[in-house]
C-alpha cells in the first residue's frame, strides 16, 4: 500500500479523519497477514515509511505506523504518506 491521506476533511472532524486513516492501516495489515505463505516462509514481515505533508518518508517499524499518525495530526500537518510492503521472513535459528 502507498497511499497519501489527508488529514483534514470539511464533512468530519479531524479526530474522525484519523480514527478513519488508522483503521485503514489496520485493515490493510490484518488482509495481508491472511494471505497464504510461499513454501520456506515462516511469516510476513513489512517494510514500512511514514512520511508527514510534503517531508520525505521515514522508514518505521510496523508498531510505530499508528502513532506516526497521531504525531502528524498534532503537528498540524494536511497529509500523511504511508508505504507498507509486506515481504517474506524466515525466522533465525538461536
Amino acid at each position: 500500500m502507498k497511499k497519501s491521506f489527508p488529514l483534514t476533511s470539511p464533512k468530519h472532524k479531524p479526530e474522525r479523519v484519523v480514527a478513519a486513516i488508522k483503521n485503514d492501516v489496520r485493515k490493510y495489515l490484518k488482509r495481508e497477514r491472511k494471505k497464504q505463505l510461499p513454501e520456506g516462509i515462516d511469516y510476513w514481515d513489512f517494510a514500512c515509511k511514514v512520511g508527514q505533508g510534503n517531508e520525505p518518508p521515514v522508514d518505521k517499524h510496523v508498531e510505530e505506523i499508528v502513532p506516526a499518525i497521531d504525531e502528524a495530526a498534532t503537528a498540524g500537518c494536511d497529509s500523511v504518506y504511508i508505504e507498507i510492503l509486506a515481504t517474506p521472513g524466515v525466522r533465525k535459528q538461536k
